[in-house]
């Protein structure tokens, strides 16, 4: 199950996860609503070793604003509170999955 990113619960999230992948999107964003089931599928096959979670960018400004999130969907991946890695547009599962295990 993903997490809700917020502005309030960024950092507390961020910094109490080893790896976080945070997928940016906004309700009326067709490739989001695209993407949203291979996010789905990440955070489940993952679950107890990445955190995975979504960030409405219309709820969320100022994290949009902070990662300079021009298009979306955005997916970016922290380590240790460090961005790593970021994709803009949609990707097949397994550019994600990749990255994640190149991680892990």
């Amino acid at each position: 199950m993903e997490l809700e990113i917020t502005d309030q619960n960024f950092e507390e999230i961020v910094n109490g996860n080893g790896i976080l992948m945070v997928d940016f999107w906004a309700t009326w964003c067709g490739p989001c609503k695209n993407l949203a089931p291979v996010i789905e599928e990440i955070a489940n096959q993952y679950s107890g070793k990445v955190a995975v979670g979504k960030c409405d960018i219309e709820e969320s400004v100022d994290l949009a604003e902070k990662f300079g999130i021009m298009s979306i969907p955005t997916v970016i991946v922290f380590k240790n509170g460090q961005e790593v890695w970021r994709n803009t547009g949609t990707a097949p599962k397994n550019v994600y999955t990749g990255q994640l295990d190149n991680l892990l």
